[in-house]
């Protein structure tokens, strides 16, 4: 073994180590010992012993010397029986036993019934006193499902009847009074109106119309497009959009929520329908926003102030283009829609004259 050349406590601490390793390495060679001794075969028929069998034992017992083939199977036969009659007398001789077990357990319950009925002086008279009773239940069912039939037939062959009022008087008038038929007649009434409301509401929506807008870029380029009523302003802006990039180029990755829609100097919000602006009759600041054909403009041709039914045709333009040029007419003139608020008189300045 070398010596290690430093610190004493250095050196102990090396023979502690060393030490320590001698012991695990003697522990690993008694482990490999006993695997080997573990897996050692002693005796080759051990390696082949064969399972044992009580009917092959007891055939080999019962057969000595030579025997015919036909003798060997018939007494095979013979044992295997023997064996599965034993197995089934078990069997019989365990149910036997779970049978006596519960014939004894109930025995005790009867044994106990016994003493507490001679403990009870009442039970016999109950018992009688309940059968009573179930006779006259019997007879009083019978009697029922009798009456039962007759009132059946008798409803049968007669007409229903309806109840007569007859807390009001006729020669009076009622109608402030409630009566539950004369509402649910009203309510009869009322949700077939608003039945056929919607069907008519469903059927204008439903109906094209012809708008012709201006795409704006500084100068208009008038175009037609067929909408239906019931179509928002964001549909109509997206077919716009599909109308209008095969000419213009700036167009082609501008989706519908860039562009703006202009009518009569107000800026109309995407989620409006036109049919809004129809039933309601909505006027913007130089025509009516609810007729979509074109004439000319009116402030140059007619007075501005006047109330008239022709209307301008709707600019479409990008958003950006807006913000570039908002402080330049006609652009400086327009507003976001507000339908609280009402233009009673066309103008064509923004500036009211005192």
């Amino acid at each position: 073994m070398a010596h290690y050349k430093g610190a004493a406590s250095e050196a102990g601490r090396a023979m502690h180590l060393m030490k320590k390793r001698e012991k695990a390495q003697q522990e690993i060679e008694f482990r490999k010992k006993k695997i080997e001794e573990d897996l050692k075969i002693s005796n080759i028929e051990n390696k082949f012993a064969a399972h044992y069998d009580a009917v092959e034992q007891q055939l080999k017992s019962s057969t000595i010397g030579l025997v015919t083939l036909d003798e060997m199977k018939a007494k095979q036969e013979n044992i295997v029986k023997e064996r599965e009659r034993k197995l089934a007398q078990k069997q019989l001789e365990k149910e036997q036993e779970k049978l006596r077990i519960l014939e004894a357990k109930q025995a005790e319950k009867n044994r106990q019934k016994k003493q507490i009925q001679a403990l009870s002086f009442t039970i016999d008279e109950d018992e009688q006193d309940s059968e009573d009773g179930e006779e006259d239940e019997d007879k009083e069912k019978s009697s029922s499902e009798t009456e039962q039939d007759t009132s059946k037939s008798h409803s049968e062959t007669e007409p229903p009847s309806k109840k007569k009022k007859i807390r009001k008087n006729p020669d009076v008038d009622t109608s402030f009074l409630p009566d539950r038929e004369r509402e649910d007649e009203e309510n009869r009434m009322r949700e077939e109106l608003r039945q056929e409301w919607a069907g008519k509401q469903s059927s204008l929506k439903e109906e094209e119309i012809e708008i012709t807008f201006s795409y704006w870029d500084g100068s208009g380029h008038r175009k037609t497009v067929r909408m239906k009523k019931g179509n928002s302003i964001y549909q109509f802006l997206q077919r716009c959009l599909e109308l209008l990039r095969k000419e213009f180029s700036e167009l082609k990755t501008v989706t519908a929520d860039q562009l703006m829609y202009v009518k009569e100097d107000l800026i109309l919000p995407h989620h409006y329908t036109f049919y809004d602006f129809i039933v309601t009759k909505a006027r913007g600041k130089s025509g009516p926003l609810f007729t979509f054909d074109v004439h000319d403009d009116i402030r140059l041709v007619n007075d501005a102030t006047v109330e008239k039914e022709e209307s301008h045709a709707g600019k479409v333009l990008l958003r950006s283009w807006y913000e570039r040029n908002k402080h330049i007419f006609p652009a400086s003139r327009w507003e976001p829609y507000d339908p609280t608020k009402t233009y009673e008189k066309y103008t064509v300045s923004d500036k009211h004259k005192k």
